[in-house]
């Protein structure tokens, strides 16, 4: 919902501030046991199915927590898609959350949930927040994660273009046109932003609009469209506009509707709806 950027860290990362809110879309991950190596399957063309893929990073990162040797062993993960690839919306990150977890009943480990976090914080920056979901405030790279009090239940317009933004994109035009500068860009998060969601924004969007004017172009249509905020998710390339009712989000969603974009409609969750949604399913 916010993404704030500060200086860049010595490890290559921006320190940054975001306020992150989970919705009603997800990926579908089930696991079965079976002997011989860690086997990831979808139906998804543009999701990779080697090490490439995040889950297989997640299903590394424990194997090697547990202190077991050489790759991943004895069980097969399947991914459904309904999370939009380089849209900003976090469809990787979850995945491997999940990961973490249904591999932990896979291979019969009880973990402690601050130990998940941690080897979350090692597979990505904003995969920890992914172990609780709800309403949260994530420092540092992202791995810092401070749940707050959850927002009242809002829907949302989702405007999905025909191409996807990759963070290392994004932040390398962020880099480009502010030169790493040190200084804050803007300052943090207010504490009345519950009130005031204008306020709300994302230090990405900018420069993406720089290279996709169509981004700006959505943000615009949904402001107009009574939007409570609208603004680019993330990375990108997804947008979003908020909105009390969804009667009215509906008819946002007819408005804004232009050749080339998908779109559609989703809700806000908390804490407890994003822990049954996130429930391991196992086949034997």
């Amino acid at each position: 919902m916010d993404l704030r950027i500060f200086s860049l860290r010595s490890d290559g990362f921006h320190e940054i501030q975001t306020l992150l809110q989970s919705i009603y879309l997800y990926d579908t991950l089930s696991f079965r046991k079976r002997p011989g190596p860690l086997i990831v399957r979808s139906r998804s063309r543009e999701l990779p199915l080697d090490r490439a893929n995040i889950v297989w990073t997640a299903a590394s990162v424990l194997w090697s927590a547990m202190g077991r040797k050489g790759i991943p062993t004895d069980v097969a993960i399947s991914i459904r898609k309904r999370i939009p690839i380089s849209s900003g919306l976090g469809g990787g990150s979850s995945n491997a959350a999940c990961a973490l977890r249904g591999l932990c009943a896979v291979w019969g480990i009880k973990p402690k949930r601050n130990w998940l976090k941690e080897l979350a914080a090692v597979i990505g920056s904003d995969v920890a927040y992914f172990i609780d979901g709800g309403t949260a405030i994530a420092k540092g790279r992202g791995e810092k994660v401070r749940r707050v009090h959850e927002i009242d239940p809002l829907w949302l317009v989702l405007a999905q273009p025909k191409f996807g933004i990759s963070t290392a994109a994004a932040y390398r035009w962020f880099d480009l046109k502010t030169g790493k500068r040190s200084e804050i860009l803007r300052q943090s998060l207010p504490h009345k932003w519950r009130q005031n969601m204008h306020c709300l924004a994302n230090d990405l969007e900018p420069f993406a609009v720089q290279q996709h004017p169509e981004i700006g172009l959505m943000v615009d249509r949904l402001k107009r469209a009574n939007a409570l905020m609208a603004a680019m998710t993330g990375s990108g390339s997804v947008v979003f506009g908020l909105f009390k009712e969804c009667s009215v989000a509906r008819a946002a969603r007819v408005i804004v509707r232009r050749p080339g974009w998908r779109t559609s409609i989703s809700r806000t969750i908390g804490h407890e709806e994003f822990a049954r949604i996130t429930t391991v399913s196992q086949t034997k």
